[in-house]
């Protein structure tokens, strides 16, 4: 069949040279692979320069094609590439068909200054360095790995595992395919990496590993070949239910027309994505002539259906036509060289062309409305208008979207759009038949092998029952697990948008006791045994070293619990604590300065405020004073000591309202203080302190200064009270020191007798403050939190959930239930002071 179009091809080039004399011939190369795929894209070769020269007759070039095959293998095609530079004297080679083979041709291209026209290889990094003579009709992986992570990022998936053939086609995306992940804050956690000699039982081995790992979005970077080898295996290892993701790139998307009905059965809820090429009537009309054609010269093929590829290599046959046109001009522009027929095939005979930089200039001016749209090299490649999102849904591919840099994911296609904003609203995207067909979008992540429940880890606790209560029937053999810190799970389980199945598990040993402190019920997440930990679990730096903590559910601050001392006032001299002194020293100065102005004002017309000087001042005084309590007999005969009368009436009736409702306050309200409020009090006196047993409090005060002597643990909030009733003196504690919402709970109690005093920053009263700021450091609280494995999946979105549940009224109902408080509690948990 090859050389039926090959002779096709020099007839017809045969028949236009008789018919114009003038006409110049010129070598051009073609290299590709010679399968149903290659000889479809060089019938489309073909008729680009039947369409091009009939249209166009007066030209004076003629493409003369030099076909050859490179049989799938990077040596052939460099041979022939060499072949075609020294020996034939091609002006210009298209192809070769894979990135991989590319790679070397490219650098002969360079070395002999012949421009290289690939419409297939799509590696970025094959112009990561400038090249002036390799061109690429299509647009760089880049394009599409953007709009992949545009898909990542609009359902919020966090982890993405590629699998790729190990090959340069399938490496040379990994780092352009981070960038984009990384931009849209999604991670690699593993790269599967698929040898193209791989055996079905090494597929299936990879995919079983892939299956042991908790994510479940996969990107497939390969050609047809290995990918529906990849699929079909993955079907068979049931990845392909629900909750697994796969997004294909254009390497299999573009050629799904090859794949068999059996293949595409496996691959039903597959995403891919492909450059987007409208359906004009130019492509229609095409699509028919073609189908003509290869029925005619090539009817082996006649089933065939064409791909993006074939448009591509149609459009870039033309660009290269009217590129060589425009370098002839004059006919003594360009230079012709006969071919050699000695088929030298050594590197050291590979010359330099005369044409190839004015070649490569007006390849770079092309420009001109193509089967696929306007083609125009930038930066010696095409531009992509648009990406096109398809799902697999029967034996078609739908079309749920498309994506472009300035838009973002969208549904429709709008020519008259001028939408700029980036969009990644999953109402932009048609339905989306997933793996499994769920009937919601898989969140991208799984425990381990499908199906698996969490395993939710909580505490064994013989007090403060109100956070968790573990209670098991004897009879039924049935654990329930209740308390604050559970309904709080559970209401944020409710938040998650997806679905995700748990159970409770005591860590108790087979007496249905504790089997270990906090630290170590934390270990055991690190260890496996448990995916969460549900609890009154503080988050504390050292346990991030082992677990990841979603958000805190609770307000963090570590308090003082100590008895309350009945300060009732039985002095003497209650009566001045009304006013302090100086309110006293300026009531005082208020009376003696109107006393004078009163005697200025009357001691020369009253006879009342006359006689000697002691008389005078006694009776100025007397009257000053006698306001409080009674008229004075002393009549005042002078206006404006009249209206110094009336103001100063006014002022001593304030002044006795205010001290006698402050001395009323005094006398009939109980004063209720802490009896401490110093931590450094505490620690000069070596009084005992208490705190909750196995909590990390113990560490914190041994950090502050108290003795291992000094401290006594307890189990529950009847045990505190009893030690803080008996106090320091009697075995007890004189105070207990814990987190807030344990506080609360003490205080729910028995508030009447206990307040609680706020520890904002342990080292503001001790005297060397910078040795007790680094003993402290290391024991800071961020409130309880839920513990999940390191690098879990969950946290990010649990944390969110914490948020709607904290600002929502859930939390408030929650509160009410396990942690409410008396309403006789309120003024006592309103004394918070700095210890």
């Amino acid at each position: 069949m090859i050389r039926r179009s090959s002779f096709f091809l020099f007839f017809f080039f045969c028949f236009a040279a008789e018919n114009s004399s003038s006409s110049i011939p010129v070598n051009v190369g073609v290299i590709l692979d010679f399968d149903e795929v290659g000889r479809m894209w060089l019938s489309c070769i073909s008729m680009s320069l039947l369409d091009f020269y009939a249209a166009h007759g007066d030209y004076k070039t003629r493409l003369v094609l030099h076909t050859r095959d490179s049989k799938d293998d990077v040596v052939s095609a460099a041979v022939a590439a060499v072949d075609l530079i020294s020996n034939v004297k091609a002006e210009a080679i298209i192809g070769p068909t894979t990135s991989k083979q590319a790679n070397f041709v490219i650098e002969l291209g360079e070395k002999a200054q012949v421009p290289i026209i690939s419409f297939t290889a799509s590696v970025p990094s094959l112009a990561s360095i400038k090249r002036p003579y390799f061109f690429r009709s299509r647009d760089s992986d880049k394009t599409q790995l953007k709009a992949i992570a545009a898909i990542v990022k609009n359902f919020g998936w966090r982890e993405v595992v590629p699998i790729y053939v190990d090959d340069l086609y399938g490496v040379g995306i990994l780092p352009y395919l981070f960038d984009a992940l990384q931009a849209v804050g999604a991670s690699v956690p593993y790269q599967s990496a698929i040898s193209p000699w791989a055996s079905d039982v090494d597929i299936l081995k990879e995919l079983y590993k892939l299956k042991t790992m908790q994510t479940r979005v996969f990107i497939v970077h390969m050609l047809p070949s290995l990918g529906a080898r990849l699929f079909t295996k993955a079907k068979e290892a049931g990845m392909m239910s629900t909750g697994y993701v796969w997004i294909m790139t254009d390497g299999v998307t573009n050629l799904l027309s090859l794949l068999n009905d059996s293949t595409i059965d496996s691959m039903q809820g597959v995403l891919g994505v492909r450059p987007c090429v409208r359906k004009t009537k130019e492509l229609k009309n095409f699509r028919l002539r073609w189908k003509r054609k290869l029925h005619r010269e090539q009817p082996d093929l006649v089933d065939a259906e064409l791909d993006i590829y074939g448009w591509l290599a149609y459009d870039a046959t033309m660009a290269l036509a009217m590129a060589i046109e425009e370098v002839a001009g004059n006919s003594t522009n360009l230079v012709m060289k006969e071919a050699n027929v000695s088929s030298n095939l050594l590197l050291e005979t590979i010359g330099v062309s005369k044409n190839g930089k004015k070649l490569s200039e007006a390849l770079s001016s092309i420009s001109f409305k193509g089967l696929t749209g306007d083609f125009h090299f930038v930066n010696q490649q095409l531009q992509s208008s648009a990406i096109q999102i398809v799902n697999i849904n029967g034996v078609e591919p739908k079309g749920i979207g498309f994506w472009t840099s300035e838009r973002g994911l969208f549904k429709r296609w709008k020519l008259n759009s001028t939408t700029n904003v980036y969009s990644t609203s999953q109402s932009k995207l048609a339905t989306i038949i997933w793996p499994g067909e769920p009937t919601s979008n898989p969140k991208g992540w799984d425990i381990a092998t499908s199906g698996k429940r969490l395993r939710i880890g909580v505490p064994v606790k013989d007090g403060f029952t109100e956070f968790v209560k573990v209670t098991r029937n004897v009879k039924t053999n049935i654990t329930d697990v209740t308390g604050y810190c559970v309904d709080v799970f559970d209401a944020v389980m409710d938040q998650l948008p997806y679905d995700v199945a748990y159970d409770y598990f005591p860590f108790a040993n087979s007496e249905g006791e504790s089997a270990g402190t906090y630290n170590d019920l934390i270990h055991q997440v690190y260890l496996g045994e448990f995916d969460v930990v549900v609890g009154d679990v503080t988050i504390l730096a050292k346990r991030s070293i082992y677990v990841d903590f979603a958000m805190p559910y609770t307000e963090a601050s570590i308090s003082m619990v100590v008895p309350i001392k009945d300060t009732k006032n039985d002095n003497a001299l209650i009566f001045l604590k009304p006013f302090k002194l100086d309110l006293w020293v300026t009531t005082f100065c208020s009376f003696v300065a109107v006393a004078f102005v009163i005697w200025v004002l009357e001691h020369r017309i009253n006879k009342s405020f006359r006689g000697p000087p002691s008389q005078q001042a006694g009776t100025s005084l007397w009257f000053a004073f006698s306001t409080m309590v009674f008229s004075p007999q002393e009549k005042v005969l002078n206006n404006l000591a009249r209206i110094v009368v009336i103001i100063w009436s006014v002022v001593v009736l304030i002044i006795t309202q205010s001290y006698t409702a402050s001395l009323s306050s005094l006398l009939t309200v109980q004063q209720l203080q802490p009896s401490v409020t110093d931590v450094t009090e505490l620690i000069r006196n070596r009084e005992f302190v208490g705190y909750h047993k196995d909590s990390f409090v113990k560490e914190i005060l041994i950090g502050l200064g108290f003795q291992d002597s000094q401290l006594l643990n307890y189990t529950s909030i009847e045990e505190c009270q009893e030690l803080l009733s008996k106090g320091s003196e009697n075995g007890g504690i004189a105070a207990a020191f814990e987190q807030f919402p344990l506080v609360k709970l003490i205080l729910a109690r028995n508030c009447s007798n206990y307040a609680s005093v706020e520890a904002r920053t342990f080292m503001s009263k001790f005297p060397n403050q910078k040795k007790i700021a680094n003993n402290i450091q290391q024991f800071k609280t961020r409130g309880f939190g839920f513990a999940f494995p390191l690098g879990s999946p969950l946290v990010p979105d649990v944390s969110r959930a914490i948020l709607k549940v904290t600002e929502s009224d859930v939390m408030g109902r929650i509160e009410d239930k396990w942690l409410s408080t008396k309403s006789i509690c309120a003024a006592t948990l309103g004394r918070v002071k700095d210890l």
